[in-house]
């Protein structure tokens, strides 16, 4: 037996921990031991029930997992492997990682870098895996350091506080958008140069206005992706990645066709395994580990239900770990 994040919805909604067994988990060639999971925003919102992220029932929660294997009927996974999951479906269609043990597919397995516990892996988790794959996509459209500020929105959640380390790292003039204006010192501390208040890019804008970012990283959506964009200076590149203020996109083709800007769609759920396996290694070298310490609060699994509230409440800055095992 071990204990799970069981989300069941009849004869109504309910999220709970309880002991299971494996009897209870679904079919896969690699059975592991999950150490540590994570809390994304979309875990929140499966767990509080406040969107259909949920596709299959009942359902373990836990879109992230890091520990080892147990048993592996796939060549390339022996017992004791160190291994890092994101995405896939895990939590949604495929029962998730906020448990003890999990039963995945071998071909949703990365490699844990060695760089990282899995404690520091799941620190990182969906939403700092997601901003690299940000920062991938932005160097790819030709962002390099010294072309001017990039803007981070959403910066103190966690796919902004991980983009603003490591633009940071890189030697990026980063600028961040938060609605926290107490945490300025917190982003500081991650290396931004400047911090605004998001209500500047909240509200509805002009098609066009002043050219100032040479990238964008965004986790925001709605309004602030359309100034986002209508801001960035000709020939940058705005990468698109969450959706918190909303999934609409009140925008004109202007900046694209005027300005020749690159709205750069990033998704971490199916991203193909070689895009992954860069991201994990580009992680390794240009993440400070200490700085996963400042960004990251650790919960155990009776505490990740009440955690994912204040998750959803915007009363969470940075990532939230989840000990899962013994």
């Amino acid at each position: 037996m071990f204990q799970a994040l069981v989300l069941e919805k009849e004869p109504a909604f309910r999220a709970e921990v309880r002991a299971v067994d494996e009897s209870f988990l679904p079919e896969g060639d690699v059975t592991v031991a999950v150490e540590y999971s994570t809390l994304n925003y979309k875990d929140a919102l499966a767990i509080t029930n406040r969107s259909p992220v949920v596709r299959s029932w009942p359902m373990v929660a836990g879109i992230d997992g890091a520990g080892t294997v147990l048993e592996s009927s796939a060549p390339q996974w022996k017992p004791g492997d160190p291994f890092v999951l994101n995405g896939f479906g895990v939590g949604e269609t495929h029962k998730g990682c906020l448990a003890g043990k999990a039963r995945l597919k071998s071909q949703w397995l990365v490699r844990r870098p060695a760089a990282f516990t899995a404690r520091q892996a799941m620190a990182i988790g969906t939403a700092g895996y997601t901003a690299m794959l940000c920062v991938l996509a932005l160097e790819r459209q030709g962002l390099r350091p010294g072309a001017g500020e990039v803007l981070v929105t959403g910066a103190t959640g966690g796919v902004g506080s991980v983009a603003v380390a490591l633009l940071a790292k890189l030697g990026h003039q980063v600028v961040a958008a938060t609605g926290k204006a107490a945490e300025a010192d917190y982003l500081k501390a991650l290396g931004a140069t400047a911090v605004i208040d998001r209500n500047e890019l909240s509200a509805p804008g002009k098609p066009l206005q002043k050219e100032r970012w040479a990238g964008v990283v965004d986790a925001v959506g709605s309004h602030t992706l359309a100034n986002a964009c209508a801001q960035t200076r000709y020939g940058g590149a705005v990468a698109a990645c969450g959706l918190a203020q909303g999934m609409d996109f009140p925008a004109t083709v202007a900046p694209f066709i005027l300005r020749g800007v690159a709205l750069l769609g990033v998704d971490s759920v199916m991203a193909p395994m070689a895009r992954r396996e860069e991201a994990w290694s580009r992680l390794a070298r240009d993440l400070d580990p200490q700085l996963l310490e400042r960004i990251t609060t650790e919960v155990g699994l009776g505490e990740a239900v009440e955690a994912a509230q204040k998750l959803m409440a915007g009363q969470v800055r940075g990532r939230i770990v989840v000990k899962t095992g013994g």
